[in-house]
């Protein structure tokens, strides 16, 4: 299942995040400040959501307030609830 993820402010406009049996299938980064991010799409593909989840919530990278790394694990939880939800519906 597929989720959209907008994150507040920083990194990129817009994330593609697929999520099944609480695997990552796919990152997809539209838009917006995306090097970095583009990068640690790939790295976590195939990994389980929530170690990936526990290795980048909270990091900090540069000046800003929010990164990359966090944004992605706030979409990778987004994705993880949703398929939860459809799950017990």
């Amino acid at each position: 299942m597929t989720i959209q993820y907008k994150p507040k402010g920083v990194c990129s406009q817009l994330m593609n995040v697929k999520v099944e049996d609480g695997i990552i299938q796919e990152v997809q980064i539209l838009g917006g400040c995306s090097g970095n991010l583009q990068g640690i799409s790939k790295l976590v593909q195939g990994m389980k959501a929530e170690d990936a989840i526990a290795r980048m919530s909270g990091i900090k990278c540069g000046y800003k307030a929010t990164s990359c790394p966090d944004q992605l694990s706030k979409a990778l939880k987004a994705a993880l609830a949703e398929e939860a939800k459809r799950a017990n519906a």
